[in-house]
């Protein structure tokens, strides 16, 4: 499998130890005895705003779709260029995601946001390119790796660095690759990757667990080298 062309933040970093990152604030049910009035206006806000949304693309208001791009269309993007390693094809993954939100919208039944329904068929719309890619390349019996347009840099980005986590990255599996990707480089929460990829949050979790500990693996060189090369 080749090397996908990945617009990583390389701000991340794949520390030794596990992160706390489940101090990020997820949602969750009202604690007993607690006014409702407590909840973040900004969450309340934004569910409303989801509602609206949805409401808006089921009656067919252009307008909704319109919304929705603006808000949304440059994270997807960036989603399904992650996922499908150049932007020619990440752009041709959220057009067809438009259109088969527009055709599937009636059967809308609100059990995720909206916002994450349209993720969860972005993604698997990338998914179908994926398999797609690889079919033809089988029936073209093409032994050579497809290469990737290369994308964009963070500036300042070491090469050799940005080098090193592609390849660590390409050596995951896909599911885990994904939701490291969904994660730490495009900031979802376990909650939303859960109704994107239609998995527990526990499954979420366990498998960024699996993906951080592979990539150390990989990244990190083993403690026995260091004193050896000294000798």
């Amino acid at each position: 499998m080749g090397t996908m062309g990945l617009a990583l933040s390389w701000e991340t970093r794949i520390s030794s130890m596990p992160r706390e990152r489940e101090m990020r604030v997820e949602p969750s049910e009202d604690l007993p005895g607690r006014p409702s009035e407590t909840v973040a206006p900004a969450v309340t806000a934004a569910a409303a705003e989801d509602a609206e949304l949805a409401e808006r693309c089921r009656t067919g208001d252009l307008g909704g779709y319109e919304r929705l791009y603006a808000l949304h269309g440059a994270r997807m993007k960036n989603v399904a260029r992650n996922l499908l390693g150049n932007p020619i094809d990440a752009e041709d993954a959220v057009q067809e995601t438009f259109l088969k939100v527009q055709r599937s919208i009636a059967g809308f039944r609100g059990q995720s946001s909206f916002v994450t329904w349209t993720y969860r068929i972005l993604i698997n719309t990338c998914y179908d390119a994926r398999r797609s890619r690889v079919r033809k390349k089988e029936v073209a019996n093409d032994d050579s790796e497809e290469s990737p347009r290369p994308e964009p840099r963070a500036p300042g980005a070491h090469p050799s660095l940005r080098m090193a986590l592609e390849r660590a990255l390409a050596g995951l599996t896909k599911h885990q690759r994904d939701v490291f990707l969904l994660y730490e480089v495009e900031g979802f929460h376990h909650a939303e990757i859960a109704g994107m990829l239609e998995i527990t949050e526990t499954a979420s979790k366990n498998t960024l667990f699996q993906a951080k500990r592979n990539l150390r693996q990989v990244l990190e060189p083993p403690r026995g080298n260091t004193a050896a090369g000294a000798r």
